[in-house]
């Protein structure tokens, strides 16, 4: 099978969140599987000199949209089994921040139309182009209106993931020729309440449409989840699946993790308690291992849940014996919450305001307990990651989460995590001491179930398979 992952970031190159983890780690994972996998992105100006140096250049062609005849060059490297491809044109990609440009809709149109126009450069022809969030919706909707009679393109499919339906890609309507090079005809394809949505357009013409969990796709059929685009999305959902996010299992690895500490496997967690008295040393929190340890790690934003922490958590630390970790940037009222908390409760509490994956690994590492309560989330990967490292996650059922984390019964064993399916400040706090309870009164019990989530397949071969079956079905 030839596949080709259209995105907008991807790591090791290039990230600013779940986005990139996806596209540095799904074709890898495929490729491992037999299949000749490629990649294009962006060559933006953020992508480091070290990988610059290693880039294969290939040639520089034209690219045309509407009246506009752009140069984009191209350049390749092999990374994990998988060509990488970069479009260059400084114009459009040498800017400060990767989104949030006035002229995003020009410079992913742009990008959008190359990739189908360097095929015939990169000497590929792809079964199938995977296209990822409203960035790259444009692929199908140009594959389908513009390129349908187009030789070998007549056989390529589409599939398009949406990763979070709330980044739609919505343009005032007087731009559909001169941004987008569509025609008036072609108008209702991308129409959708007065103005131009690119991924309604996605919808319509990609050939299957998926999200990152089963729960997120039955979530976005309905009002209170589709962020408007629930009417289209039922009209077309015999198109639509889900299949659950993995991790990369290598870089989320606390036995070889060089960050760490101690290194430590479900074997043996001796390591883990080393981890945990290093950071309450570099944060400056009482050294001590018979303090359950809860973190989040994650941006600050009122639909990560936040307003559920903010509403019980002063209570919460006055009343336990506990320490309270926070990693992350965002909303303005939560970074001065938390760093009100941290004043508050000085032997308890610590927030860091910044984005820091060698800290967020080490958090993870030290941590006892993970808490999500998200209000959405299409998939989330925390809650995998802090498995990989033996924390257990505390989570809403919501997305997902809710496909991946089960709640822990005692009795039975069974369950991986603790769960609460209303958004509600007190539901979240019931589990919270749940969790405690069982900390403190069965700690051998505890730690068996940190060992126990530490061995769950949160890995991208599970999915990966998923992925092959869903190609094989488009492609007949």
């Amino acid at each position: 099978m030839k596949i080709l992952f259209a995105a907008s970031e991807a790591l090791p190159f290039v990230s600013t969140g779940g986005l990139a983890d996806v596209i540095g780690s799904l074709p890898a994972a495929l490729a491992r599987q037999g299949n000749d996998v490629r990649v294009v992105i962006p060559l933006y100006s953020a992508i480091d000199q070290k990988w610059r140096d290693e880039m294969k250049f290939i040639c520089a062609v034209r690219i045309k949209l509407s009246w506009r005849n752009q140069y984009c060059g191209i350049f390749s490297y092999e990374y994990n089994g998988v060509t990488f491809y970069f479009l260059d044109n400084e114009y459009y990609f040498k800017r400060l921040s990767l989104y949030g440009n006035y002229d995003d809709g020009e410079r992913f149109a742009f990008f959008s139309k190359s990739i189908l126009d360097i095929l015939p450069y990169i000497d590929f022809i792809p079964d199938i182009i995977h296209t990822n969030d409203w960035q790259t919706s444009l692929v199908p909707i140009y594959l389908k209106q513009c390129y349908n009679h187009v030789g070998n393109y007549r056989a390529i499919k589409s599939i398009h993931t949406i990763h979070n339906i709330e980044y739609q890609g919505i343009y005032d309507f007087n731009v559909l020729d001169d941004v987008f090079s569509l025609a008036p005809s072609q108008a209702s394809i991308v129409e959708y309440k007065g103005s131009v949505n690119l991924t309604k357009g996605a919808i319509v013409c990609c050939d299957r449409l998926t999200t990152v969990s089963p729960n997120y796709a039955k979530q976005i059929l309905t009002e209170e989840y589709a962020s408007g685009l629930n009417y289209i999305l039922n009209m077309y959902q015999d198109k639509l699946s889900g299949i659950l996010n993995g991790i990369n299992i290598d870089y989320y690895n606390p036995e070889f993790d060089p960050v760490l500490k101690a290194n430590y496997t479900a074997a043996d967690m001796s390591g883990k308690s080393e981890n945990k008295k290093d950071l309450q040393q570099s944060l400056s929190l009482p050294v001590r291992d018979n303090v359950p340890m809860f973190s989040m790690i994650s941006r600050l934003a009122s639909h990560k849940g936040f307003d559920l922490v903010t509403a019980v958590l002063e209570g919460f630390l006055s009343e336990n014996d506990v320490q309270f970790v926070v990693l992350g940037r965002g909303e303005i009222q939560y970074e001065r919450f938390f760093t009100r908390m941290s004043e508050l409760f000085p032997t308890k509490c610590r927030c860091i305001i910044d984005y820091n994956k060698e800290l967020a690994n080490r958090i993870y590492a030290a941590s006892d307990l993970f808490l999500m309560p998200s209000k959405s989330e299409p998939c989330g990967l925390s809650q995998m990651i802090a498995s990989r490292f033996g924390t257990i996650p505390i989570v809403r059922e919501t997305g997902g989460l809710y496909d991946s984390i089960k709640p822990y019964i005692s009795s039975t064993k069974e369950g991986n995590g603790f769960t609460f399916a209303s958004y509600n400040a007190y539901d979240m706090l019931y589990v919270m001491k749940q969790a405690l309870k069982l900390y403190y009164e069965n700690h051998d019990e505890f730690v068996e179930l940190q060992k126990k989530i530490m061995t769950v397949d949160f890995s991208w071969n599970v999915s990966a398979q998923k992925y092959i079956e869903l190609y094989n079905e488009t492609v007949k």
